[in-house]
């Protein structure tokens, strides 16, 4: 997106994110159009997953996102319940796609991404979305945005494509840091008191945290993404560096999703 776009009068709180999650949409249609056959079915860095599964899983939550702004019929809080576990839920989009052709998926996809996009721009902003707890719209569009570059990392390991990282990656960021009370939690470990956290990432230029932070973890963006939707081991990021514990701690308990 140009900031020419991003500055322009008469735009509504939240476009540039809007905008930003449909680049990255229009980012990896423009991979999926040029693969062949062969290529929805290389195995991708997800146990069991091939690049149909990936984008059926897209698909298929992009649905679920769409009534859940919409009080459509597949709500998240209402779907997920008929699964004995959030992975069956997840299977099932994968299941629906394994009986369709690559096209017809890539069809699904792309019309169910559109339709969400529409229903973005007409919701009201300031209400919350019924997903789990329930999310702000900000937040919520930023986690399609992210749902998709980390699905979109995993199709193009598969086929031996990778991307460049844009400025969106700062949305990316932005989430894993908003989310690590919720890592903490589920990785069972208590931060620890009276500590504050600060990142300082570049690459693009990201600062999110206090100035006054005791605790920064520093280096790039990528890096930070990567880790946070676990698509990198702390081994396999080595330019980010941790100062004081809290830092630490989130280096190794790091996730953007639920």
């Amino acid at each position: 997106m140009t900031r020419e776009r991003r500055a322009r009068p008469g735009r509504r709180a939240g476009d540039e994110v809007l905008d930003d999650y449909a680049d990255e949409q229009a980012d990896l249609r423009a991979l999926l159009v040029s693969l062949d056959d062969a290529d929805w079915s290389r195995a991708t860095p997800a146990a069991g997953w091939d690049v149909r599964d990936q984008v059926s899983h897209l698909a298929d939550t992009e649905d679920v996102a769409r009534d859940s702004l919409t009080g459509g019929p597949r709500t998240f809080n209402d779907d997920v319940r008929r699964y004995p576990t959030g992975e069956a839920f997840t299977q099932s989009g994968c299941d629906r796609g394994r009986a369709m052709k690559p096209g017809d998926v890539l069809a699904w996809w792309t019309e169910s991404s559109a339709r969400v996009r529409a229903a973005l721009a007409e919701a009201d902003r300031s209400a919350r979305v019924p997903w789990g707890l329930g999310m702000g719209w900000k937040a919520f569009v930023t986690a399609r945005l992210m749902e998709h570059w980390a699905h979109g990392l995993d199709i193009r390991a598969a086929v031996d494509r990778p991307g460049v990282d844009t400025d969106r990656l700062r949305h990316v960021a932005w989430i894993g840091y908003s989310a690590l009370p919720y890592a903490f939690q589920l990785a069972g470990v208590e931060p620890p008191a009276g500590r504050t956290l600060r990142l300082e990432l570049t690459g693009p230029e990201c600062v999110l945290g206090s100035d006054d932070a005791t605790d920064v973890v520093r280096g790039p963006a990528g890096q930070w993404c990567r880790l946070a939707v676990q698509r990198a081991t702390r081994a396999e990021c080595p330019d980010l560096t941790a100062d004081g514990p809290l830092a630490e701690l989130t280096l190794a308990n790091a996730r953007a999703f639920l």
